[in-house]
């Protein structure tokens, strides 16, 4: 594993990362996590912004537009844990089965997709059932957008969480389990110790602000 260094990916690069009976494993998907809740809502700004300009859906009002730049997004911090768990395997699977990278990876960016909207219809079916007197969805409302399935998913989204998907498990999730791999195990946890500290500390410090923004 050298994902780190300069040179052409190789198998080798992309697989052994998913060892989840040690806690360096554990340790990198908590690191993700925090990460991930933070990047998260920083990516969903030029994300909503596009998606307004080509299917007009963002209201102005939304949210992102006014929450502190360090608000954790917890779903993208619950779907790098998810992604680690799931499709992390999977790629490593395929990257064995598959002839090139490029195969395993284009395979990988269906299985996403699919997952994707599978998790999507389920939420959907679950939480986002419309008002038996107006017919309204309470959380979101696909039915009007092209490649819409059953009104809940919607493949627009799904591709570009697929994408998201690879970007992490393919670049992020083995850089920084690269990078915790060059510190001595006591280093690694101390950097560990004050990534999570730091967390924390952002998203107290974003609830009292916007608990304070309420208020006045």
């Amino acid at each position: 594993m050298a994902i780190l260094k300069f040179h052409k990916p190789t198998e080798k690069d992309e697989i052994g990362y998913f060892a989840p009976l040690t806690w360096p494993f554990w340790r990198a998907v908590l690191v993700c996590f925090c990460l991930c809740c933070l990047v998260g809502h920083w990516l969903e700004m030029p994300y909503c912004w596009l998606m307004d300009q080509c299917f007009g859906i963002v209201a102005d009002d939304y949210a992102v537009w006014t929450d502190p730049w360090y608000h954790p997004y917890w779903v993208y911090g619950f779907g790098a844990a998810f992604m680690t768990l799931l499709i992390e395997p999977l790629k490593e699977r395929l990257i064995l089965r598959r002839k090139t990278l490029w195969g395993a990876f284009l395979e990988s960016l269906v299985l996403a997709i699919v997952i994707a909207m599978v998790l999507e219809l389920v939420m959907g079916w679950l939480i986002n059932q419309p008002d038996p007197a107006t017919g309204e969805y309470p959380f979101w409302d696909n039915s009007q957008l092209p490649g819409n399935v059953f009104g809940q998913a919607w493949l627009v989204n799904d591709f570009f969480i697929g994408l998201a998907a690879m970007l992490y498990v393919w670049v992020i999730f083995p850089v920084v389990c690269e990078g915790f791999a060059l510190l001595s195990p006591k280093a690694a946890n101390v950097v560990f110790a004050l990534i999570v500290a730091a967390f924390i500390a952002g998203v107290t410090a974003s609830y009292l602000e916007l608990k304070l923004w309420e208020k006045y």
